[in-house]
């Protein structure tokens, strides 16, 4: 194995026995079967899946419910043993799994920081030196004494994280569980994946928070019933998921340069509507692909309507350069649109609003969706269709300018001075 490889996994299979009745794994078990019956149903969990992780990488796995992302995870860990293929993993690992996993519920917190810490081959000594840090990092206070069994799920997910990212892990292996802890210990735990990055740990990061995708990882790779359908850059396969979420997939679209040149737009849908025209306008109605920041614009789109539609939802949004979606609205969340749409229609939808994204590169995507029955349907949909400019001469942190009114009070004894700057 190439030493600037972490992890390798190559032909992976996992294959689960489905058994119609509980008594049938039994008598599998024992062989007490007929000539020709069949006892159970072999379903592939993860069917010939080849990953490569290079080292100080952070790569995301992606897909539906069921894919089989926490199954690759566990094989990767030592935690399932794979039906065929091979798994190589090259430096110390730490994975926090399911919930709760490797913990006795009998057990004070303490003790399962230890019994952990034990799991992973550390010695008592070196486990002493890193409780305190393990403790401050979970902060869940006096219940550190209390049985585990007596925990709230955050609880759970605070001292599991601590211990995970403590006990000096080359490779960090983290699968969903971050959505359980509260907005202030995630954002700790992110600034702890910044910091593994800077130091060239290798992360492995199972998410449905497709944002956090788009800001952490260097690659991503795309599952599906398990299949491995591609890997590339977030934004590519971030798409390419969109796709499967709708049953549309039809391969992996040739990606976007980093600097947001040479755009090539994702259009997909079941063709009952059609996205005819788009365009931008500035505040005077002019067309433009430029807007000044903090002036009024129009993002427009024309469609056209080949069949009856329940209900169709229009819908428009801006992502960044790195496939980061930042703000969108539709018809349906306006209100502004509630009827049927009848065929042969031609309707012009129009989004005014004021930008206060900060000056950049951005890119429009335009949707016709609806619901059908419950189930959501994308009639036509054209992801990075446009690219709009934003001219700005102020810019202020992060994605959006709050158009923030500050006011300095300067207190004299007796008397307030007041400054204002807006």
């Amino acid at each position: 194995m190439d030493q600037d490889i972490a992890v390798s996994v190559r032909d992976l299979d996992k294959v689960y026995r489905l058994y119609k009745k509980p008594r049938d794994r039994i008598r599998d078990s024992f062989g007490w079967k007929r000539k020709g019956e069949k006892l159970y149903e072999e379903r592939f969990a993860l069917n010939k899946v080849n990953i490569e992780i290079h080292k100080g990488e952070t790569v995301g796995i992606i897909g539906t419910n069921g894919s089989g992302k926490s199954t690759l995870l566990k094989a990767i860990t030592g935690v399932i043993t794979p039906t065929a293929g091979e798994v190589e993993v090259n430096g110390r690992i730490s994975a926090l799994l399911e919930l709760g996993a490797g913990f006795n519920m009998e057990y004070n917190g303490i003790e399962n920081v230890y019994l952990n810490g034990t799991m992973m081959g550390f010695t008592e000594e070196e486990i002493d030196r890193r409780l305190q840090a393990i403790l401050d990092f979970a902060d869940i206070g006096d219940y550190v004494y209390q049985p585990c069994k007596t925990y709230s799920s955050g609880m759970f997910v605070r001292l599991a994280f601590a211990v995970a990212i403590n006990i000096d892990p080359e490779i960090l292996i983290v699968d969903e569980a971050l959505s359980v802890g509260d907005v202030f210990f995630q954002a700790k735990c992110y600034r702890k994946f910044e910091e593994f990055k800077a130091q060239g740990r290798t992360i492995l990061f199972v998410s449905h928070d497709l944002s956090n995708i788009s800001k952490y990882c260097d690659r991503v790779y795309l599952l599906n019933k398990g299949v491995m359908l591609g890997e590339g850059t977030p934004k590519k396969m971030i798409d390419a998921y969109k796709k499967v979420l709708v049953g549309q997939y039809d391969g992996v679209e040739q990606e976007m340069s980093e600097d947001g040149t040479d755009v090539k737009a994702l259009e997909y849908g079941d063709g009952r509507a059609v996205i005819s025209d788009c365009f931008i306008t500035d505040e005077n109605g002019v067309r433009t692909t430029s807007v000044i920041k903090g002036s009024e614009f129009t993002v427009h789109m024309q469609v056209e309507l080949k069949e009856d539609l329940p209900e169709p939802i229009f819908a428009s949004s801006f992502k960044n350069v790195k496939g980061v979606e930042i703000t969108g609205t539709n018809t349906m969340l306006e209100k502004a649109f509630l009827r049927p749409g009848k065929k042969g229609e031609v309707l012009e939808i129009t989004f005014t609003q004021r930008m206060t994204l900060q000056g950049g590169e951005y890119l429009v995507s335009l949707g016709c969706t609806g619901y059908e029955r419950d189930d959501f349907v994308v009639y036509h949909r054209l992801y990075d269709v446009m690219r709009v400019t934003v001219v700005s001469d102020k810019d202020t942190v992060g994605y959006y300018d709050m158009e923030t009114k500050i006011e300095v009070h300067e207190v004299h004894e007796g008397r307030e001075d007041r400054t204002d700057h807006t």
